[in-house]
């Protein structure tokens, strides 16, 4: 019988099966490094199966047309092991198999790394901004490069890079927002933007520092790119040609915030954990809600033994400030058909996590001349001479942060010396001073009653006291004093005396008798807090532009995972719920 293309496919199906372990891939793989044998045990297996497959029709001399017969089996034999694997790849085998040809089967040609870009970002528009009429660098000479490709194997590559036409002599750098290939070195180190994608997800997933996965350069150029792209600084953004790490660092940093930023599609934001219809106190009225006092919170018991204090320690109770009514004051509920619009709320937190403070140039003086000798004080048993001074660096006090009440960041910013009123306002400014008209309509704050009596006495017509209301987390709430006339009346955050109805909805239980419960999750800033505390060990060992550069990473994986949970639960906001803004619902 004569041999076809059918029998081979057949051979092939049998002893390459798409289901292949790993083992045909480590036996490749071990072909390719230095100093190794051409042909391991597994080929040779496979070659005295293909021998031993060929042998009858070899034998046969009326089946082949040359007339060439002899027991030819193992000339038949090698020259399919020499091929093997692109053969296999030809007849379309492994298509839909456990390992690509790009992770493991088929040795590839050398990759060329060069621009896909057509003229240079750089120059202005013409005939002589083109590709083919830039002038191609090291032309006596190709410039290999060795690049990390995306099955983690180190290759040789060519690189190909162009120069703007004679005349231009400035270099800079303008990053590539989607490269497939990034370097990390200056002396030709390049890597596949999959082991980048690796590292995030290390990163996120397992709380590891970027040393534990790759070098800080990647993480560096990876990152960046991302954050110039989530900044909207991606089209002006450039920097001197070949940074070091610290230089690019500096410069991104410089670009999207300092000691602070913004996420600016944060702003924008809005879902159904964090963005609410606008309610009255006669919707709570119509749906049958039971008032109480203006000290409970709703679902929150401590609170109401704090209501029992406080009739009984009437005579101590601290005066509002001058400038606050005595009672908030209650809209009516717009006509049927008409615009009732929506709120927010953002809730804020401090955390511990520390950074050095650079020390500034000129900060610290040497004496000069001759100084006079102290005589020191013992300190205990210790003489004055043998006590040992030591010198601690300073740091910050805290990271600020606030986000939506759905766990989506808004912004980040430090404190110092304390988590003061003044600085906690400040950092409020800062966040929406490019976006006034993003103010949530409430902002959740463990310390919010102090802020609220700082803007109100310093400054009575500040923005923040027009556009928003400060309230205490359910969780501090009820350690706060019950005497605080401010604290009870203005930062309630489930006030059951229907003082602030955006704040509360009512459910009715099996027994058909409705309760109040809170309307927003006051604590996603201690969620938050949480997940950053699995950071704090390498924040604080880093400089400042560095801590910076991390923040900015974290809070954008982290509004990047919040938005997924978001279109998971499908708590996106709806044409129902706009409906019902402008009252058409």
């Amino acid at each position: 019988m004569a041999a076809s293309v059918k029998d081979l496919v057949l051979i092939f199906q049998l002893f390459f099966p798409r289901d292949l372990s790993s083992a045909r891939a480590l036996h490749a793989n071990q072909r390719r490094e230095p100093r190794q044998p051409a042909r391991t045990g597994w080929f040779k297996t496979v070659k005295t199966l293909l021998v031993r497959a060929f042998s009858e029709e070899s034998n046969d001399v009326a089946a082949w047309t040359s007339g060439l017969g002899g027991d030819r089996a193992e000339e038949y034999a090698e020259s399919l092991c020499r091929d093997l694997d692109k053969l296999y790849l030809l007849l379309g085998l492994p298509e839909g198999t456990k390992f690509s040809q790009s992770a493991f089967d088929f040795r590839r040609a050398k990759p060329i790394l060069t621009t896909a870009r057509l003229n240079c970002t750089f120059c202005p528009p013409g005939d002589s901004n083109l590709v083919p009429t830039l002038h191609r660098r090291r032309w006596d000479k190709i410039q290999t490069v060795w690049l990390l490709d995306s099955s983690f194997h180190w290759v040789e590559a060519t690189l190909i890079t162009y120069t703007s036409p004679p005349g231009t002599h400035s270099r800079w750098e303008r990053l590539e927002y989607d490269p497939e290939f990034l370097r990390i070195s200056k002396h030709g180190i390049w890597v596949h933007k999959q082991i980048a994608q690796t590292q995030e997800n290390a990163l996120h997933q397992f709380h590891s520092g970027w040393s534990n996965f790759a070098d800080w350069r990647l993480f560096l150029e990876h990152f960046s790119r991302r954050l110039l792209v989530a900044h909207n600084k991606d089209t002006t953004f450039r920097c001197e040609a070949h940074p070091s790490s610290r230089l690019l660092a500096e410069e991104v940093h410089r670009t999207i915030g300092i000691n602070g930023g913004v996420l600016p599609s944060s702003m924008s934001h809005g879902c159904t954990g964090c963005t609410r219809v606008k309610r009255y106190h006669s919707d709570l009225i119509g749906e049958g809600a039971v008032l109480g006092s203006n000290t409970e919170v709703a679902n929150t018991s401590g609170a109401e033994a704090a209501g029992d204090q406080i009739q009984t320690d009437l005579g101590d109770l601290a005066p509002l400030p001058a400038n606050l009514p005595d009672s908030l004051p209650q809209l009516e509920a717009p006509p049927v058909g008409s615009l009732r619009g929506y709120i927010q709320m953002a809730v804020m937190d401090g955390k511990g996590i520390k950074h050095r403070q650079e020390v500034g140039e000129g900060s610290i003086q040497a004496p000069q001349g001759p100084s006079l000798r102290v005589q020191l004080q013992a300190l205990g048993n210790t003489p004055g001479g043998d006590v040992i001074h030591t010198f601690k660096a300073k740091s910050i006090y805290c990271l600020q942060t606030v986000q939506w009440a759905c766990g989506v960041p808004i912004g980040w910013g430090k404190c110092y010396r304390s988590e003061s009123a003044p600085q906690v306002l400040r950092f409020l400014n800062n966040t929406w001073a490019d976006y006034p008209n993003s103010r949530p309509s409430f902002l959740a704050y463990d310390n919010a009653c102090n802020l609220l009596r700082h803007i109100v006495t310093q400054d009575p017509s500040d923005i923040w006291l027009a556009t928003t209301k400060f309230i205490v987390d359910a969780w501090h709430y009820i350690g706060h004093q019950a005497t605080d006339i401010l604290c009870r009346t203005r930062c309630n955050p489930a006030p059951t005396d229907g003082s602030q109805p955006d704040l509360v909805l009512t459910e009715a239980d099996d027994n058909g008798q409705v309760h109040q419960t809170r309307a927003f999750n006051t604590e996603t800033a201690e969620q938050l807090n949480s997940w950053l505390n699995g950071f704090e060990s390498q924040l604080r060992q880093m400089s400042d532009v560095n801590y910076d550069f991390f923040i900015h990473v974290l809070m954008l994986i982290y509004a990047e995972t919040m938005e997924k949970r978001i279109q998971l639960k499908e708590m996106e906001l709806t044409e129902e719920f706009w409906d019902r803004v402008n009252g058409l619902a």
